[in-house]
């Protein structure tokens, strides 16, 4: 559910995208010796060498292996601030103000068309089932916004885990970044070339939805009890301020514990997003791509990043919740206080 693209948080973003993306291979710590990498280089020829630690087209970094591998989020802050600039620390925030609106304007409109329908359905029909409304609601409309803004999605994971230190050369947008995505396969002009550059574009969805699906269902069915519990403390006497409160404090408390459970799909992602390998890319499956995460990283592999990311999920759930439902709470306000004011002249 990386709707929440609350821009405060957006170095924590960076953070854990960097330590998944290192995981999987990307050589920040062959970039001393190396040079640059960009957001369209593809990572051909990637291997360990004997201590465990990456190599890019068989070159051995020259210097010391604390120079550019990342320990920690903190550590990440430090290095990308020391080598490409704080600036860099916000490095896909175009992205992410593309993606914040659409994304926000379908989904939270879609959750609310959905849950009320569905909740008159089952108070009528099934009672049994509506405890579970918000849990189906959520996973339709994150599925649907997913679904129409994720190309942006994908740019902004790329511009995220790779590296670009040239100094005085604008780093590519988003725009550039999805030719880069595109550009191996439109060396030929085919109807099969197209199809396959389309797909591209959507390089992950699965991994994505696998990902956000579930976190939209931890999420508001652990979001709508909590919200309710506090609300009820109030009562009839709910202001905007007790409306905000409420909707933060569940908010955060969901947020932080569907983006701790859903981690090990969130790496997955990262690293079907950065892949540079066409064939590769549109070959792997999400249940792959978690084998082999296992594989090379065991439990602490499918849990890289959880830090950062349970940090930023917790807080940018309950701000983008809360203001939403402060709003709603506005206009309905407004609204009431008309109709009384019609009804007296």
């Amino acid at each position: 559910m990386d709707l929440y693209r609350g821009e405060p948080f957006e170095q924590l973003t960076r953070s854990k995208t960097r330590l998944q993306a290192q995981a999987a291979g990307v050589p920040y710590d062959s970039l001393c010796s190396l040079g640059p990498l960009h957001a369209n280089t593809v990572l051909t020829g990637v291997k360990c060498n004997s201590s465990g630690t990456r190599a890019v087209l068989g070159a051995e970094p020259s210097c010391s292996p604390d120079c550019s591998r990342y320990k920690g989020t903190l550590d990440v802050f430090y290095k990308v601030i020391r080598q490409e600039g704080v600036t860099r620390l916000w490095r896909g925030t175009n992205a992410s103000l593309t993606l914040a609106i659409p994304s926000v304007g379908i989904y939270l409109p879609l959750y609310d068309i959905f849950r009320n329908c569905m909740e008159e359905y089952t108070l009528r029909n099934v009672p049994m089932a509506t405890p579970y409304v918000p849990l189906v609601a959520g996973s339709l409309a994150r599925s649907i916004s997913c679904v129409t803004c994720y190309p942006v999605e994908l740019a902004r994971t790329r511009m995220q885990a790779f590296k670009d230190t040239k100094n005085g050369v604008k780093p590519p947008g988003v725009w550039k970044t999805l030719v880069g995505v595109v550009s191996p396969v439109n060396s030929a002009n085919s109807y099969q070339n197209s199809t396959r550059t389309y797909r591209l574009l959507w390089t992950g969805l699965g991994a994505q939805l696998a990902r956000d699906v579930p976190f939209s269902a931890i999420c508001w069915s652990t979001l709508e009890p909590v919200r309710r519990k506090l609300l009820g403390l109030v009562g009839d006497e709910a202001s905007a301020t007790t409306v905000l409160g409420a909707n933060f404090s569940a908010g955060f408390i969901a947020g932080s514990l569907a983006a701790a459970a859903t981690c090990p799909l969130d790496v997955a992602r990262t690293r079907r997003q950065i892949e540079n390998d066409p064939e590769r890319a549109l070959r792997m499956t999400t249940r792959q791509t978690l084998i082999e995460i296992w594989r090379d990283g065991g439990a602490k592999g499918l849990f890289t990043g959880v830090g950062p990311r349970v940090a930023r999920a917790g807080p940018s759930v309950g701000i983008v919740v809360s203001f939403y439902e402060v709003v709603k709470y506005a206009l309905r306000h407004r609204h009431t206080a008309y109709a009384l004011a019609e009804q007296r002249c």
